[in-house]
């Protein structure tokens, strides 16, 4: 096995490895073959994965635990963290508790590592994943969402509970009424997107940030290539003999934060374990502080005339 990945402690006492497989692909493959490939990262040496009700990879990901301690890789689940996230039409106070129920059922777990809030936003039960028009987001509820997640902690079913695309005012609204602050911001984060005063909030609160698609998810449904095929990017690695995706791991590491990085490919995944023996010079830290800033994903599509967010603006809290 790889060396150990490092892990950051949360507000929670919980430890969270700082490198986590992203689990969300499309097209979604058979449960047997994505069983396989997560059991070959728990074999690499990932013992964080990160997954969600909307990627329909839970299941997948409870059958590779199952056979991870079946053969012996693991001795315990503790030896693993797991993630999982709400979805927008369970987004209320009275849905929280059995939609966690539903993911540790698919899972098959009895608890999950961490589980957040995957957008702050609501969409009405029934409808199947982005399928959705300006009608069917409805006003989300913070306060009662949150208070929800809190039980779900206090119940034993959750380690942590955090949040994911939340901006600053969205967490300053949260934190007025928590009595359990969030252990995790998940957020789009890369050397495009530095999310520099997101990312000092969250260090003055305590929150751990969390960078989601780090590399652009450019084979998702909304990817891009722009990190991959950033000059500056490619220069560093060139120049580095490393990969892209390492560059930007280890940057994202030398932020302080964590990783989502998803990547099927055997040796990809060996790759991108491999950044904790070295470290970015501060002439290559600042040419990458330097390169032009955009956000990747807006997720134009919550964005409605006749629903709670009217711009971007308003769902991304001014820094769209």
């Amino acid at each position: 096995m790889e060396e150990k990945v490092p892990q950051v402690v949360l507000n929670s006492g919980q430890k969270m490895p700082i490198i986590g497989l992203g689990t969300a692909t499309s097209p979604l493959p058979p449960n047997d073959v994505l069983a396989s490939i997560f059991l070959d990262a728990i074999e690499i040496g990932y013992r964080h994965f990160d997954t969600a009700a909307l990627y329909g990879t839970e299941e997948a990901l409870g059958q590779a635990v199952v056979k991870a301690l079946e053969t012996g890789i693991i001795k315990s689940r503790d030896e693993l963290f797991i993630t999982s996230k709400l979805w927008n039409t369970d987004a209320h106070r009275d849905l929280v508790l059995p939609a966690l129920n539903t993911t540790l059922k698919k899972l098959g777990l009895v608890y999950v590592d961490l589980y957040l809030i995957h957008w702050p936003v609501r969409v009405k039960q029934g409808v199947e994943g982005f399928n959705f028009t300006g009608e069917d987001i409805i006003p989300f509820d913070i306060k009662g969402t949150w208070e929800a997640m809190e039980e779900c902690q206090r119940l034993g079913l959750v380690k942590s509970i955090g949040v994911s695309n939340f901006g600053i005012k969205k967490l300053t609204q949260l934190l007025e009424n928590a009595t359990i602050p969030p252990a995790v911001n998940q957020v789009e984060m890369s050397p495009l997107w530095l999310q520099g005063k997101l990312r000092e909030f969250c260090k003055q609160k305590g929150i751990h940030a969390s960078a989601w698609s780090p590399l652009g998810g450019y084979k998702h449904f909304w990817g891009t290539r722009a990190v991959i095929e950033n000059p500056i990017l490619q220069d560093i690695a060139l120049a580095r003999k490393k990969s892209i995706a390492q560059i930007v791991i280890r940057w994202i590491y030398e932020q302080g934060a964590s990783a989502i990085v998803k990547s099927f490919n055997k040796e990809r995944m060996k790759q991108n374990l491999e950044i904790f023996d070295w470290e970015l010079s501060q002439e290559e830290s600042e040419k990458i502080s330097q390169i032009p800033q955009c956000r990747q994903f807006r997720a134009e599509y919550f964005i409605s005339e006749i629903g709670p967010y009217k711009s971007l603006e308003e769902l991304w809290d001014d820094d769209p």
